[in-house]
C-alpha cells in the first residue's frame, strides 16, 4: 500500500490546507494525475499522484490543515488491488454504523451518505443567508456540501428558509447554536449585540469568511514579523534614462516578442547583478548558521483575485531583459489562472515586489521568510530635482524600499546593495542590451 504525503510546497512552508479532493475513494489514479488541491500562502496547486492504482483511503478531509509529511491518503498500486472492505474514507466506519439504522426499504441520498454533517463555515453561511441546505447539491467528498457549493447556490438565487429552521440542521453543536441560550437569557441586550452573539452579522456589517489561503498568509506574515527582526531603508533613484529607453523600444518589443516591455525586468536585472556583488543579501537564516545561496532565484509578488502569490524566476542571473520579461509574463498569467506548478513557488532566494503598479510611492514590506531581504519598486513619478550643477530639472524619480532580516544583514551591507541597484538603474543608456 503506497502512502500519499503532504508535500513541501516551498522552502519555508511547514504545512498546507487541503482544498478539494479531485479523486474519490475507489477511483483509479494514473501516475502524475492530479489527486487533490492544496492551499498555502504562496500557491493553490494541484498535487499529482506519485503512484498508479486505486485510491483506497482518504485520511485528511477537505479544508483541514496538516504538516508537511503527514500521510493524507493511501493508494493500492496496480497489481495489489485491495478487497472491497479495504477501501474506506475517513467517515466510512461511522457511515456504516448509521447505515444499519436505515430501514431496508429506504434509499439514501448524497447528503445522507455524508451523514448530514456540515462544517461550521457551511452552517454559518446557511444561517447568514437563510439557505435551505437540503436544496444544495454537494460536490465535496461523499456528497458533502462545501463553502463553494453554498456560495454558488446563493448566487443562483436558491431557495431560502427562515433563520429558525436553518438552525435546526442536525449536526454537532456549532458556535451559532451554543450562543442562542445566552442571547435568549438576556433581556437587556441590544439588537446589534444579540445578532453578533448568534453568529449573524449586524445590519451595518458584512462578515467575510476567511479562506484557507488567507488564513495561511496571515499565519506566515505574523510568523515572519515576530521571528525576523525587521529593519528598513529607502533609496531615491533617478529613473529618467530607463524611462526614455523603455519609451523608445516598447512598441517594437511588443510587436516582435509578444510581451510588454515593463520597468520590472530592469529592476530585477539590476538587483540580480547587485546580489552577485553582495552575496550575503542572497542568504537565509537557519538558526545556528547563515546559508548563502549561490543560485539566484527571484521571487516576484503577483496579485490574484483571492490573494497575493509569490512565484519564482529560477536562475534569474542567466536571463536577459527579454528572458525576464517573458518569465514574468508567464508566471503572472498562470498565477492568475491558478495554474502554477509546485516548482514555480519553490527555491526563491530574494524577493522583488512591484508595489509601484498600484501607485504606491513608499512601502515597508514584510520579509518573505526565510529569505534575508525583500525589495519593493515604487511608482515612477516626475518631479523637480536639484541637479549636481545646482540647476533644477524635471526628472522621473522612483523610491526603492528594502526590508531586511537584521539577524543576517547589517545596515552597511544592505545600504551598499541598494546603492548598487541605484547606480545600475541610473547608468542605463541607449546602448543597454535588451537581448
Amino acid at each position: 500500500m503506497a502512502e500519499v504525503k503532504m508535500p513541501k510546497l516551498g522552502e519555508s512552508v511547514t504545512e498546507g490546507t487541503l482544498g478539494k479532493w479531485l479523486k474519490q475513494v475507489g477511483d483509479h489514479v494514473q501516475k502524475y494525475e492530479p489527486l487533490v488541491e492544496v492551499v498555502t500562502d504562496k500557491v493553490n496547486a494541484e498535487i499529482p499522484s506519485d503512484f498508479e492504482g486505486i485510491l483506497t483511503e482518504i485520511l485528511v478531509n477537505e479544508n483541514e490543515t496538516v504538516r508537511v509529511g503527514t500521510v493524507i491518503a493511501t493508494i493500492a498500486e496496480d497489481g495489489t488491488a485491495p478487497t472491497e472492505t479495504e477501501v474506506s474514507s475517513p467517515k466510512d466506519a461511522e457511515m456504516a454504523t448509521n447505515t444499519q439504522e436505515v430501514s431496508h426499504g429506504e434509499e439514501t441520498t448524497a447528503s445522507q451518505t455524508a451523514n448530514g454533517r456540515y462544517s461550521p463555515l457551511v452552517l454559518r453561511l446557511a444561517s447568514e443567508h437563510h439557505v435551505d441546505l437540503a436544496q444544495v447539491k454537494g460536490t465535496g467528498m461523499g456528497g458533502r456540501i462545501t463553502r463553494k457549493d453554498v456560495l454558488a447556490f446563493i448566487e443562483k438565487g436558491g431557495a431560502t428558509v427562515p433563520v429558525t429552521t436553518a438552525s435546526e440542521v442536525k449536526s454537532a453543536p456549532t458556535p451559532i447554536e451554543a450562543a442562542k441560550p445566552l442571547a435568549q437569557a438576556s433581556t437587556t441586550t441590544s439588537p446589534t449585540v444579540t445578532s453578533a452573539a448568534n453568529g449573524v452579522a449586524p445590519e451595518r456589517e458584512e462578515w467575510i469568511a476567511v479562506t484557507p489561503i488567507r488564513k495561511t498568509i496571515a499565519s506566515r506574515m505574523v510568523e515572519s514579523k515576530h521571528e525576523a527582526p525587521h529593519a528598513w531603508m529607502m533609496m531615491e533613484v533617478d529613473a529618467t534614462p530607463l524611462v526614455k529607453l523603455r519609451e523608445k523600444h516598447k512598441r517594437a518589443f511588443r510587436e516582435q516578442e509578444g510581451v510588454d516591455l515593463t520597468f520590472l525586468p530592469f529592476f530585477i536585472k539590476s538587483a540580480v547583478e547587485a546580489l552577485k556583488e553582495f552575496p550575503m543579501v542572497n542568504a537565509t537564516w537557519a538558526g545556528d548558521k547563515i546559508i548563502v545561496k549561490k543560485d539566484v532565484h527571484i521571487s516576484i509578488a503577483v496579485a490574484t483575485p483571492d490573494a497575493l502569490v509569490v512565484p519564482v524566476l529560477h536562475h534569474a542571473d542567466r536571463l536577459s531583459i527579454l528572458g525576464l520579461a517573458k518569465g514574468i509574463a508567464d508566471l503572472a498569467s498562470r498565477a492568475r489562472a491558478n495554474q502554477l506548478r509546485l516548482d514555480d513557488v519553490q527555491g526563491g532566494t530574494f524577493t522583488v515586489n512591484n508595489t509601484g503598479a498600484f501607485g504606491s510611492v513608499l512601502s515597508q514590506p514584510i520579509i518573505n521568510a526565510p529569505q534575508a531581504a525583500i525589495m519593493t519598486v515604487e511608482a515612477i513619478v516626475k518631479r523637480p530635482v536639484i541637479m549636481k550643477d545646482d540647476s533644477i530639472a524635471i526628472r522621473s524619480m522612483v523610491n526603492l524600499c528594502m526590508s531586511l532580516d537584521h539577524r543576517v544583514l547589517d545596515g552597511w551591507v544592505a545600504g551598499q546593495f541598494l546603492r548598487s541597484v541605484k547606480n545600475r538603474i541610473e547608468s542605463i543608456d541607449d546602448q543597454y542590451r535588451l537581448y
